[in-house]
């Protein structure tokens, strides 16, 4: 019993603002479990706030696309060799949690099984989409992971590799259940004018490629009908005022508000947002909605050589058919980005279907928990928790 109450570390690594979120809420339920663990590693402010100890801040490691990576490539072959060396120091983690953030992680992986280190990956790559191989990679350097979609052990199942379905991460945090004419009052929006959400993503470089389209769309929107409001959620990883002066210039009757990604969605009637964990946030909420996605020249040349998915809209993924319009790269421009929120706007019945649709899409992903259910997969990892308790929480 003893050894049970032991202090243990935890080396823990999210590079994105996804990752920092549900990376947070892992730790908070993983803590609540036993008081002995202590977390350390690379995060975001909302890890910080459930007890980890940042060593590398998520905003110097987001990348998005092999432009960003070359980029930036300085500043992840730093982190990545302090990383190593704390993996093969004096005193290494008795644990390793990876949240995603595909490449980096999986190269981290590898080095932690060269060092002994037992690796729990939390979210599996998307290897039903792009990479398949991934899969025979990850069985050599993984000893748990952690899968989010019901569909997806099935591609692990030739290999050894111990994969648990926890469920979405999204439905623990989707915690907004008041009634959106008391969301609207707070945000002091007008309950008889329609409300559009611009939802631009949480990395500088969506910003760069897809900020401009979407104020542009939305002055075309206003051009229409001149009563429309708009929201901007600015995510934690986004410096407000520079947001502020980027979007002064549009001239519009748009709010940039720090609020909770589910309260701004339920204030909408349509979101405008780009490609991204994001759009199955507002998914969740029923709230319909477009996706964009632009980027570098160079990055979609490349996905579009390597992404064998029908959609890139993870909505239209989990719904295993597009429910929801998708605008891409040269698609993805003004004018019709505006016909669709309009036509959203002004056909009840369209509205409608699509919100009925994205329940549908809300009911296929299980029930809340996950973070619970990989709290209890680590603990097991590091033989802290009994068969039993393991069970009892894997069932979604």
């Amino acid at each position: 019993m003893e050894e049970l109450k032991s202090a243990c570390r935890v080396l823990i690594v999210a590079g994105e603002a996804s990752g920092d979120l549900h990376g947070a809420n892992m730790i908070r339920a993983a803590r609540l479990l036993d008081d002995g663990l202590s977390f350390f590693g690379a995060g975001g402010s909302r890890m910080a706030e459930a007890g980890c100890e940042i060593l590398f801040p998520v905003e110097e490691l987001e990348v998005m696309g092999i432009v960003d990576v070359v980029r930036h490539l300085p500043v992840l072959w730093g982190a990545f060799r302090r990383l190593k060396k704390l993996l093969r120091g004096p005193q290494p983690p008795d644990a390793l949690v990876l949240v995603d953030f595909q490449e980096f992680n999986q190269l981290l992986a590898r080095q932690a099984r060269r060092a002994g280190v037992p690796v729990l990956f939390y979210i599996g790559p998307t290897v039903w989409a792009w990479r398949p191989g991934r899969v025979k990679k990850m069985a050599r350097s993984v000893d748990r992971l952690a899968v989010i979609f019901p569909f997806e052990p099935d591609f692990y199942a030739k290999e050894r590799l111990r994969v648990d379905y926890v469920g979405h991460p999204l439905l623990d945090d989707l915690t907004e259940q008041r009634p959106r004419r008391d969301i609207l009052a707070e945000l002091q929006l007008d309950p008889r004018q329609p409300v559009v959400g611009l939802f631009p993503g949480s990395r500088s470089s969506e910003l760069k490629y897809n900020l401009e389209t979407l104020l542009e769309t939305a002055r075309r929107v206003r051009l229409e009908l001149p009563g429309v409001q708009f929201l901007l959620p600015v995510a934690p990883s986004i410096g407000l005022e520079s947001l502020r002066r980027q979007v002064a210039a549009a001239a519009l009757p748009l709010r940039l508000v720090r609020k909770d990604i589910y309260r701004v969605a339920r204030a909408c009637d349509a979101v405008l947002s780009v490609s991204g964990t994001v759009t199955l946030q507002v998914a969740l909420t029923g709230t319909p909605l477009v996706i964009v996605y632009k980027t570098a020249p160079l990055n979609y040349f490349i996905g579009r050589l390597l992404i064998k998915s029908r959609h890139i809209g993870l909505p239209n993924i989990v719904a295993g058919r597009r429910i929801v319009p998708e605008f891409v790269q040269g698609q993805a421009t003004p004018g019709p980005l505006a016909e669709e929120l309009l036509r959203l706007l002004r056909n009840e019945d369209y509205r409608r279907a699509m919100s009925e649709q994205l329940t549908a899409v809300r009911d296929r992903m299980g029930r809340a928990g996950c973070s619970q259910r990989v709290a209890h997969l680590l603990l097991g990892l590091l033989g802290r928790s009994s068969k039993k308790e393991q069970d009892s929480w894997n069932k979604v």
